[in-house]
């Protein structure tokens, strides 16, 4: 199975502030994996660091099998990789068309484009002339999602995708990410709600203060386990 991307040995942080130490994370086509653990241990610092964010201390990350030569912003979207960002990052002043036509700014040939986009959200469709920050959260969520599928990846990352959403959302979220997955786009779950995870990912890591600390098969490991990990 080819990888997508890959941490060995990981050291990174923000300046003097050490926060991943020495983790390894693996994610091969076509697989959905969750990367999980309570709030502070890192999980987002996971993607700052492939997006050169946070600062790459040691060890070797691989963005579409392939070792960057400087990690930026536009090294993974080069590389496949495309974020839906925690916190959805919907541009002021633009569209909702804007927005989703930023997804394509990388231009990679695929499936996705806004019709294609627009089937699966239809709601996207009867407000593209309406400014993204207009839209309620879950949909907000649905522009962020689509906008990152307009650069037709070969994996999703998607940070904190139910973070204040109503359970219908979720519920309805859930059910696209396996969607995707069915259709061969490999994921990157960094989620705490226990359902979705369940509901998507195959696979996973569990952090805590910055090191993995377990891995495996999610169909191995009981809700108790799973809730251990998001809860302490």
């Amino acid at each position: 199975m080819s990888e997508l991307l890959s941490f060995k040995g990981v050291h990174s942080g923000y300046g003097a502030a050490r926060v991943l130490h020495g983790i390894d994370i693996s994610i091969g086509a076509n697989e959905s994996v969750a990367l999980v653990g309570r709030n502070g241990v890192g999980k987002t610092t996971v993607v700052n660091t492939f997006l050169g964010i946070a600062r790459l201390n040691g060890g070797e990350i691989r963005l579409g099998g392939r070792v960057p030569r400087n990690l930026r912003r536009f090294s993974a979207a080069r590389s496949g990789i495309a974020i839906v960002p925690q916190g959805r990052c919907i541009i002021p002043n633009l569209t909702v068309e804007e927005n989703l036509l930023l997804g394509a700014a990388v231009d990679r040939s695929g499936l996705w484009n806004l019709d294609k986009v627009y089937e699966l959200f239809p709601v996207l469709r009867e407000r593209r002339g309406s400014a993204g920050t207009a839209l309620s959260g879950g949909q907000q969520q649905m522009l962020a999602i689509g906008r990152a599928l307009m650069a037709n990846p070969s994996l999703l990352v998607l940070d904190e995708p139910s973070e204040g959403l109503a359970p219908v959302i979720v519920d309805e979220l859930g059910v696209i990410f396996r969607q995707l997955a069915e259709n061969g786009t490999g994921l990157l779950l960094i989620e705490q709600h226990l359902g979705l995870i369940t509901q998507v990912a195959t696979r996973y890591y569990a952090l805590s203060k910055g090191t993995v600390v377990d891995q495996g098969d999610l169909s191995k490991l009981s809700m108790e386990e799973l809730k251990r990990h998001v809860t302490i």
